[in-house]
């Protein structure tokens, strides 16, 4: 019985090294990433725009840019990007703001700063992003009543214009596989606007963003005294 207690602990040490060993292979890095993705993007409306729910489709949108990790512990880190993306949504046809099909889309910079919790080769994302409206389009469908149409957003403060800025939150989660060289980063991410951007219905983002990312580490950590 002795040896076979012996036997147990030996194992449930060995575990505890190679967990060890694991968080501080994987999380205690300072890493950079390009971004090249496709996102889903959609619209909420509000509550005083519920009419409008059944007719929402989700706009497929586009991301580029970059995101630093820095490596503070062997469980925490900092993300920071910054990337141009596409945002927008679309409405289906007989809606009630466009009657057409429309399809609305906002061209943005958007500059995310997360906390990053890592346990081995798991992470989850937290926190605020700041964004700003460069441009946008609105593009209405044609029928046998009414032609296509396709005009740039206003930006100015009149009863169908945009706001430049918009703040709101981002959560998610990841998993990494690490490779001799570089390491492959599955990340799941969510959106979530807070401002209205609009000043005529309301609007609110939503942004769904699935990417597959190549990540290769710094030789040595700056923010970290392991090195």
């Amino acid at each position: 019985m002795k040896r076979f207690s012996d036997s147990i602990k030996y194992l449930i040490a060995i575990a505890l090294i190679s967990l060890s060993t694991s968080i501080r292979s994987y999380c205690q890095t300072t890493r950079f990433t390009l971004l090249a993705n496709n996102v889903n993007a959609n619209f909420n409306y509000g509550r005083s725009n519920g009419t409008l729910q059944p007719y929402k489709k989700n706009f497929k949108g586009l991301q580029l840019g970059a995101s630093f990790q820095a490596g503070i512990t062997p469980h925490f880190s900092v993300l920071t990007e910054l990337y141009f993306v596409t945002k927008g949504g679309w409405l289906k046809e007989d809606n009630p703001v466009t009657f057409n099909k429309s399809k609305l889309r906002l061209n943005t910079f958007e500059l995310p700063m997360l906390a990053r919790i890592h346990i081995g080769r798991v992470y989850t994302n937290l926190g605020p992003y700041a964004a700003y409206n460069l441009s946008g389009r609105l593009k209405t469908e044609g029928s046998t009543t009414s032609p296509e149409s396709s005009q740039s957003l206003s930006f100015q403060n009149t009863p169908n214009g945009f706001r430049r800025w918009d703040v709101g939150v981002q959560a998610g989660a990841g998993y990494i596989f690490p490779f001799k060289k570089a390491s492959i980063l599955l990340d799941v991410r969510y959106g979530h606007g807070l401002l209205n951007i609009s000043r005529g219905i309301e609007r609110y983002n939503r942004v769904l963003n699935i990417s597959v990312l190549v990540s290769k580490p710094w030789k040595k950590n700056p923010f970290s005294k392991h090195g």
